[in-house]
């Protein structure tokens, strides 16, 4: 397991972002439009949240980056950098819905190696490093692990929404939906870490930023899973991104989604 320290720190900022988070949450807010044309949401609890987590790093790691959704990273170039989305789901959040989460992961040299999910309304946290990931909330404590799916029809999918697809991309995402047994929607990080957890089989989704998969790819690698871009690739970038519990559907996925684009 990862060194104490790093869990540990992992817990504080968790702590943190609960704080700022859970006055805001199913309460009248003014919500901002981050984009001109389209909606991308933003309240005071995804601010107050991140600069909550940044102050803690800035006391306990100065030497540390930070990448973060709502403000300017800083020290983007050191060799640990901590990546933070304070509320991954905000529309979730806007809508009173508990699937949202504080993803707090820790980048080093380029590589994700420690992750959080932590959902301060339910108590629960999803953490991994990689090699081995835990859960801890109202139910107990327990290792987390992934569930073996030998093929597409027998898997469970999610993705936050078709309508984030375009083009190609839907047609790929079509494609593996209707060879599954089971597609659901809406639940952000949730998916993931239902993965990790056993519950769930595949994630497809596309557009995503650095901060919205670094912390979760430790979580899904460390209970067995696998996560990469549609290609294959590193998924610490972002973008088009398929997470699974088991290698064979996971495999299975990706020649799906090769066929159509």
């Amino acid at each position: 397991m990862t060194d104490p320290f790093l869990t540990g720190l992992l817990d504080t900022m968790a702590d943190a972002a609960a704080a700022a988070i859970l006055p805001h949450f199913r309460t009248p807010l003014g919500i901002d439009n981050k984009l001109a044309d389209g909606f991308d949401p933003v309240t005071a609890a995804d601010r107050d949240a991140e600069l909550a987590l940044r102050a803690i790093l800035e006391e306990r790691c100065p030497d540390h980056g930070i990448v973060g959704e709502e403000f300017p990273a800083v020290r983007e170039d050191a060799e640990h950098v901590w990546v933070l989305d304070p509320v991954d789901g905000t529309r979730a959040f806007i809508s009173g819905l508990p699937t949202w989460g504080t993803l707090i992961g820790l980048r080093r040299g380029g590589r994700a190696v420690l992750g959080m999910m932590a959902q301060a309304f339910t108590g629960e946290r999803f953490a991994g490093d990689g090699t081995s990931a835990w859960y801890a909330g109202p139910g107990g404590a327990r290792t987390l692990r992934a569930r073996p799916c030998a093929s597409l029809a027998e898997a469970t999918l999610f993705t936050t929404s078709p309508r984030l697809f375009s083009g190609s991309e839907l047609a790929a995402y079509d494609a593996v939906e209707g060879s599954v047994r089971l597609a659901r929607y809406g639940v952000d990080c949730y998916a993931y870490c239902m993965v990790a957890a056993g519950f769930a089989d595949l994630v497809i989704e596309s557009g995503l930023k650095p901060f919205d998969i670094m912390a979760l790819i430790p979580i899904v690698e460390g209970a067995g899973g696998i996560v990469t871009t549609w290609d294959g690739g590193s998924p610490e970038a972002g973008g088009r991104i398929v997470a699974s519990g088991d290698g064979r559907v996971h495999e299975a996925a990706l020649r799906r989604l090769a066929t159509v684009l």
